[in-house]
């Protein structure tokens, strides 16, 4: 499902940090994020998943013919969108098993009627895909989990949930070479008409297995360039200040 952002301006209540994205993801393409800290591409992604901490001044966003500036949080999840957190939380008390459950049985619509051996048998195959431990199902999410458990943790949510739009916020970030391979592995799954993602980066190793079909760069709040993949080289072989003693 394409993702469509116009003329965003949102922050916190004290500091402006989006200074007017417009950005278009058609249905079916991955997309990359890139720029240097501070430009704004968590905040970006925060607020695209309606986090309550940000406000959005002006501007719209839409998922296929949803207006996404309508609903809150959870009812962007709902209807199919998806956010991989950078620093995903952990959660005390509650299991994986029983969190992807619930999550599952509401994205899907399926109260009162959810086939529970269909979806054990589901988190167990997708679990092997990606190389984590089944005694993960009683554990309690993300709690002492090292970092790259944690991501692709976040990545077993995505397969799970099937969302339509995923934004992937630094989700390569403190991973190694087997880490990164498999959360590719596991965006390149879902790949297809079907499935959209918007992946937030600073690097380009992540790249090497997620082949973007666009790549955006943001700087102070605002997108300063778009184009092919060939972005990405330049900017690994120039860093950032290219661009910014461009503008």
């Amino acid at each position: 499902m394409n993702l469509k952002i116009e003329n965003l301006k949102a922050g916190l209540p004290d500091k402006k940090i989006l200074q007017g994205i417009t950005l278009e993801v058609p249905a079916g393409e991955i997309h990359a994020l890139m720029g240097p800290n501070g430009s704004g591409k968590s905040t970006l992604a925060n607020v695209l998943a309606g986090h309550p901490q940000y406000e959005v001044s002006s501007g719209n966003i839409s998922m296929g013919d949803i207006n996404l500036s309508e609903l809150e949080a959870y009812e962007r999840a709902r209807a199919g969108l998806f956010l991989a957190f950078q620093y995903p939380v952990e959660v005390p008390g509650i299991t994986v098993g029983k969190f992807l459950k619930r999550a599952v049985e509401l994205r899907r619509g399926e109260e009162g009627r959810f086939n529970v051996s269909a979806y054990i048998k589901e988190l167990r195959e997708n679990m092997d895909f990606l190389g984590i431990d089944q005694k993960f199902i009683n554990r309690y999410l993300n709690e002492g989990f090292s970092g790259g458990e944690k991501k692709r943790m976040e990545v077993l949510q995505m397969l799970m949930l099937k969302p339509d739009f995923a934004v992937l916020d630094e989700t390569d970030s403190g991973l190694d070479i087997d880490a990164l391979q498999v959360v590719a592995k596991g965006i390149n799954t879902l790949r297809g008409e079907d499935f959209s993602a918007l992946v937030i980066t600073h690097y380009q190793r992540i790249l090497d297995y997620v082949k973007p079909d666009r790549v955006h760069v943001m700087v102070e709040g605002r997108i300063v360039l778009s184009g092919g993949p060939e972005i990405v080289d330049e900017l690994e072989a120039k860093g950032y200040d290219w661009v910014k003693d461009s503008l």
